[in-house]
């Protein structure tokens, strides 16, 4: 089974830099330094995918998360330079009447990784311990089977060797409220929108205890939570996280040297 961890580190550039290259007045970080600071991180995401191929190896990576924490934008980024050939994101549809008579975890299974492959989840089997729950698009016994099956299916997942990241992206309730604000008056934006948006803002804190059982029940493969109110510190912590928990060739570990803690958390069996 895949061991990962997180190494918890001061040595990273945002707090080696002077404040003022780093961070705005708000607080979050400038957007030179993070354009800077990630594409030194593409540059090994690259090196890793070029092991991936090389090796026949088998990598999944969920993103979970709060509606609008940026799970989507940070596919989308972390897929920047990578061979699109070898790389696939998943964002399954609601289930068609076919698929709700199947297994649970069957229309998921059915896009796990080949070998030399890189798959994306926008969002997983997970619905379930969220949005289905919240909602009631699934009963109290179908939620009670998932959480006595899920630990099973992705022990089998990797232990037959893929390699299975969790993400689960976390923000505020006022920073959602701004997001949501943002997407009504964003033309380009308005797409991402729907009634569930506005309804999940609602029950917020009914997501938030869900998402808290969900870290204790299913950790068997661990969760990293990201503290997502700051995307591009997010997905800077995401890309560490990634690969420095792969020995890949030619790693550069002066860069790869750990993750923020005040951004990435680790909910695992074992801690």
């Amino acid at each position: 089974m895949f061991n990962q961890k997180a190494i918890y580190t001061k040595d990273l550039p945002e707090y080696l830099l002077p404040k003022n290259k780093v961070f705005k007045k708000s607080g979050k970080i400038k957007r030179k330094f993070y354009e800077e600071e990630m594409l030194k991180l593409f540059v090994e995401l690259v090196k890793l995918q070029k092991w991936v191929i090389d090796n026949q190896k088998r990598v999944l990576m969920i993103f979970e998360g709060i509606d609008t924490a940026g799970k989507s934008s940070s596919i989308k980024a972390l897929n920047t330079y990578l061979n699109p050939r070898k790389t696939w994101v998943v964002a399954l549809p609601k289930p068609s009447s076919v698929e709700l008579t199947q297994w649970y975890f069957q229309r998921h299974l059915k896009h796990l990784p080949d070998g030399e492959e890189m798959v994306f989840f926008d969002r997983s089997w997970y619905n379930r311990a969220g949005v289905e729950k919240v909602f009631g698009f699934c009963t109290d016994k179908e939620y009670k089977e998932f959480y006595n099956q899920v630990n099973d299916v992705e022990r089998m997942i990797t232990e037959d060797g893929i390699i299975l990241f969790k993400f689960y992206y976390t923000i505020s309730k006022e920073t959602q409220a701004k997001r949501i604000k943002d997407r009504e008056q964003n033309p380009l934006k308005s797409w991402k929108l729907s009634k569930l948006d506005y309804e999940g803002h609602k029950k917020y804190d009914e997501y938030i205890k869900l998402r808290d059982y969900m870290f204790k029940k299913a950790n068997l493969i661990p969760w990293i939570e990201l503290d997502a109110n700051d995307k591009k510190r997010a997905r800077l912590n995401t890309l560490r996280y990634i690969l420095s928990n792969i020995e890949y060739n030619n790693k550069n570990h002066q860069l790869i040297n750990g993750v923020d803690e005040e951004i990435l958390k680790l909910h695992s069996s074992s801690s």
